[in-house]
């Protein structure tokens, strides 16, 4: 018997132990196709990444293989509409991260509705951000970059990505909890923004984990904390912002599946249990956790539902907030 027809037997078999309604549903086994996983991001990011390693994870445990197709442009609105418009049959789903809860509220001619048109499936994990300044800074912890911006309102810098980056929102975030004014600086990534803050001509960069800390332990900046709830595995030293004092300004990035609107409810149901279980074993854990991603979820279509709808609330009114108008 060849490996395709064995994993599509062992997987048939699983489904009528979890899920014995797929089949009647839909009147064959899902999926009967390759599945399309649409990212609206470009390739090579920690989005990306994260996307193709659980593709090829769940292409071992599904029947049919799984495939990532970057459709970038619009701060992710390219893909996502793309996803929202396919067909509800199973066989495409969007790959996202937090940007996907901010875009409502930051663009206002949207060709699709973020929050009914694409219907969250599970969301995969959570990766903290890490509060970096440079080595020449005379600041020593958040309590002492407080109180230097405190002293010169707006002489400080902090980089963004572009408007609805996960480098703007972490760092709006952080300014609004401390009452700080900093002036903005935008970047095409975080790679040229940490160029300028180890160089000095920036003086505060939020990154992802798994590319700030190798800056920090090789001394080439200072890590002053993480944006998570809690301490980083990686540097067990850096505190986490809330403990510096500045709880509401916790931020981890996340990143989700999610299926047209219409897509039956077996079919989701049956994506996240292939998720779940994929995130069940140690070596994807591991692979995800070497990746940034500290907290690995899996958690079920209602509670995506949930968190997704918290998020967009939440960036709502942090934007609002910021006065960053909408596009």
């Amino acid at each position: 018997m060849h490996q395709p027809i064995r994993r599509r037997a062992a997987f048939a078999a699983g489904l009528a132990l979890t899920a014995p309604r797929l089949a009647r549903a839909q009147g064959a086994d899902w999926p009967t196709r390759p599945i399309r996983m649409i990212l609206p991001y470009a390739a090579g990011g920690p989005t990306d990444v994260i996307a193709r390693v659980l593709a090829d994870a769940l292409s071992q445990r599904l029947p049919q293989r799984v495939v990532v197709e970057n459709r970038t442009g619009a701060g992710g609105n390219i893909g996502a509409s793309a996803a929202a418009k396919s067909a509800p049959d199973g066989a495409t789903f969007l790959f996202t991260n937090t940007g996907h809860a901010v875009n409502r509220s930051l663009y206002t001619r949207l060709d699709y509705d973020p929050a009914t048109d694409l219907v969250p499936v599970s969301i995969i994990a959570e990766s903290p951000m890490v509060l970096l300044v440079p080595n020449d800074l005379p600041a020593r912890d958040v309590a002492g970059l407080v109180a230097l911006a405190r002293a010169q309102p707006n002489a400080l810098t902090y980089a963004s990505a572009g408007s609805g980056g996960a480098l703007q929102l972490v760092s709006l975030l952080f300014l609004q909890a401390a009452g700080l004014q900093m002036q903005e600086v935008p970047y095409r990534g975080s790679a040229p923004a940490m160029q300028d803050l180890i160089a000095g001509r920036l003086h505060m960069l939020y990154d992802a984990g798994i590319t700030a800390f190798p800056l920090a332990t090789t001394g080439q900046a200072r890590a002053l904390a993480v944006s998570s709830a809690r301490r980083s595995a990686v540097m067990p030293d850096v505190p986490t912002i809330g403990e510096a004092g500045f709880p509401a300004a916790a931020f981890s990035v996340w990143q989700g599946v999610l299926a047209p609107r219409g897509t039956p409810q077996p079919i989701v149901d049956g994506m996240q249990q292939a998720i779940a279980a994929a995130l069940a074993e140690p070596a994807l854990r591991q692979r995800l956790t070497e990746l940034g991603a500290e907290t690995i979820l899996g958690n079920s279509p209602a509670d995506a539902q949930r968190y997704v709808a918290a998020e967009m609330e939440r960036w709502q009114g942090v934007l609002r907030a910021a006065g960053v108008q909408p596009q």
